[in-house]
């Protein structure tokens, strides 16, 4: 029984090390494409992180900015 587990388990391993290795093309596509995929999770994670830190802060939370106060 383990030792099937740990052949399946090496076996996806290997299986995505061929498909992405196979080619020089492909494994700089990936890197770049997850590059890019990360990139793009990190800004909007920290994007969100800081409106949420920072509600009735910004710019966009003041209603009357830019109106005179009426006497």
């Amino acid at each position: 029984m383990e030792a099937t587990a740990v052949r399946s388990g090496r076996g996806i391993w290997e299986g995505l090390y061929r498909v992405l290795m196979r080619r020089n093309s492909i494994y700089v596509t990936f890197v770049i494409a997850g590059a890019f995929g990360g990139e793009r999770m990190v800004d909007y994670g920290v994007h969100k992180l800081w409106e949420h830190n920072n509600v009735g802060k910004r710019y966009e939370d003041i209603p009357v900015l830019g109106q005179r106060q009426s006497e």
